[in-house]
């Protein structure tokens, strides 16, 4: 007897172990779910883009002649003024080329005012007369251009601003219209951006820009676009330049910081559409369709959406089927079934970097 109640006991355990083993907890079964509220588009945030401050009337400095750097003046950070002499070549060569332009036409000027004289008193052919008259103004022609030569060995500034960049150093020997000095303006300052081509041939539906600097806070300045390019750079960006509506009074934007800058596109066509991720959206069944979260009951219903356009950004818009304000599953849902009971992905507040606490 001591036996079979030894044998009786042993069961039962065996069956409660299995039991407690494998019938989980009906909250153990319940799929854990990332949730996104839905938004309209007119929520999203506004487009933001990488900036940087540029002198409107940025200009490399270049001798018109070719020759060896004498000196140059300036230093960078210097300030300079419109026709300032900035920098001056080795003009010796010139100097001589001119002199001997000079001789010569003094020359060619004797000898034509003498045909001219003859032919005045009839003594010559008008044909005479034509070649030296015509020879003359060649050689006052050559010799302008030689005393411009000259004159161009003196590097003069076009702007008032300041020295951005030297490019060469007094000794180096340049080539006519190589770059010796880069001066930004001190006035006009504006902002350059890069944009996408999607961006690019959407243009016309940013409404409104403005930038913000570290130095200066949360303050924005209201930005309009001054030109576009027409062609993109080897990224396939497009640049674009704006200006300030109203200059900034601080002093410490200058050109070469970084700014954020902001975006306002027009969402007149877009009214009523809202934006999802695109990992909520799946193709089942025949149709387009997201899992709409119920927070009293915790299930999940498939809902038919119509989706108009995808973003570069893993959104989508989508035109019909959600309203503002409804909860989503975001991530995993092609494992869920219609009307499954879930269980929603709490996620760590701001504060708790990482969740770790």
């Amino acid at each position: 007897m001591k036996t079979i109640h030894l044998f009786f006991m042993s069961c039962l355990l065996a069956a409660g172990f299995t039991s407690c083993h494998h019938e989980p907890s009906a909250q153990q079964k319940d799929k854990i779910v990332d949730v996104a509220v839905v938004k309209s588009v007119n929520e999203m945030d506004a487009t933001t883009f990488t900036g940087r401050t540029k002198s409107a009337s940025e200009v490399n400095l270049a001798f018109r002649v070719a020759g060896q750097i004498a000196r140059v003046l300036v230093e960078e950070g210097d300030y300079v003024k419109q026709g300032q002499v900035v920098a001056v070549m080795d003009s010796r060569d010139y100097e001589v080329q001119l002199a001997a332009t000079q001789a010569e036409y003094e020359q060619v000027k004797a000898d034509a005012e003498r045909v001219m004289a003859l032919y005045a008193e009839g003594n010559t052919t008008a044909s005479n007369n034509d070649k030296a008259r015509y020879g003359l103004q060649q050689m006052e022609q050559k010799l302008a251009n030689h005393k411009n030569q000259l004159a161009d060995t003196q590097l003069r500034s076009t702007v008032n601003g300041y020295v951005q960049t030297k490019f060469h150093e007094s000794g180096e020997t340049v080539g006519a219209g190589m770059p010796v000095l880069c001066v930004v303006g001190n006035r006009d300052t504006e902002v350059e951006i890069n944009i996408s081509a999607s961006d690019f041939a959407n243009i016309e539906r940013f409404t409104g820009f403005s930038c913000k600097f570290d130095v200066t806070g949360e303050e924005a300045f209201p930005l309009q676009i001054v030109r576009v390019s027409q062609e993109a750079n080897s990224s396939q960006l497009y640049k674009v330049r704006l200006k300030f509506l109203s200059m900034p009074s601080h002093k410490m934007i200058t050109p070469g910081m970084t700014t954020m800058v902001y975006a306002e596109r027009s969402h007149t066509e877009w009214d009523g559409m809202v934006k999802v991720p695109s990992s909520a959206v799946l193709n089942a069944d025949g149709r387009t369709q997201v899992f709409v979260y119920n927070e009293q009951s915790g299930t999940v219903k498939s809902r038919p959406v119509v989706v108009t356009s995808v973003n570069r950004d893993g959104t989508m818009l989508v035109s019909q089927g959600l309203q503002r304000g409804e909860k989503i599953v975001a991530s995993g849902v092609h494992h869920l079934g219609d009307g499954e009971k879930v269980r929603v992905l709490q996620k760590p507040a701001a504060s708790n970097v990482g969740g770790l606490l």
